[in-house]
């Protein structure tokens, strides 16, 4: 002890080395139930934004009613609510993954929603006019001008709320799902290292985001016009290759 009679603070960092391996899977799991739950999201924020800019109000208003409701419910009670509510309901027990996953589709649907309504007003409705202008249909109109438009409009803010998705995995813990959070309460009950678990379960989350970022910004890239991001320069040197060795063999 020192002269005050406290004890010095062990900081135990090796912990962190020692288990790499279940903090990376618990990294990997709210990954999986993150994608699983992007993947649906997307789907449903978009069938729920065009309901919203539906011109039957019925429609709409269910729609407006959904976002509104689900925008204001916190994660941990999402998944609360779905994990023992639903089951009580339903008379069906999901598993910890399922309810993840349904709990955030029902709150980032609902964001994803606004995102893809707000792409979708940005695209001038002269498009629309010209394209019904040329005999094509409603459904032709949406799939080939404004869904593709729309998509590459939302994509920043899609990776930022994929961001936020993996960041309310950590509230999963609560229902038994072994992801960094849960592995991290696990490790500090045994040795008690709150700061040396925490600041490395901090870091994992870091560093997803930061690698997320990366990624959604060279898709945006990649969907610019020119093509300007690393993917689009690797399959640019990649053609040029092919051609000029085409060439050189003729």
């Amino acid at each position: 002890m020192d002269e005050g009679g406290v004890a010095p603070i062990n900081f135990m960092w090796h912990l962190v080395w020692d288990y790499k391996a279940e903090l990376f899977k618990g990294l990997l799991t709210a990954v999986g139930v993150s994608i699983c739950a992007l993947i649906i999201s997307l789907a449903v924020g978009m069938l729920f934004a065009l309901a919203r800019m539906s011109r039957y109000k019925i429609v709409s208003g269910f729609a407006t009613a959904y976002v509104n409701i689900f925008r204001g419910i916190p994660a941990l009670v999402s998944v609360i609510w779905v994990y023992f509510g639903w089951s009580l309901l339903f008379g069906h027990n999901f598993t910890v993954f399922q309810a993840g996953v349904i709990a955030l589709t029902l709150l980032y649907s609902s964001f994803f929603c606004e995102i893809f309504r707000s792409a979708l007003q940005a695209i001038p409705k002269g498009q629309r006019e010209a394209g019904m202008a040329l005999g094509m249909t409603r459904g032709k109109i949406f799939k080939s001008i404004l869904a593709p438009q729309s998509i590459k409009i939302a994509i920043p803010n899609i990776g930022s709320m994929y961001i936020g998705m993996i960041k309310d995995t950590s509230t999963f813990a609560i229902i038994g799902m072994v992801e960094v959070v849960r592995v991290t309460q696990n490790l500090n009950s045994t040795y008690f290292q709150p700061f040396v678990l925490y600041t490395a379960a901090a870091g994992l989350y870091v560093a997803i985001a930061f690698l997320i970022d990366f990624i959604f910004r060279n898709v945006e890239l990649n969907m610019a016009y020119p093509p300007r991001g690393r993917i689009s320069k690797f399959l640019n040197r990649k053609k040029k290759a092919s051609v000029e060795k085409i060439i050189s063999s003729t």
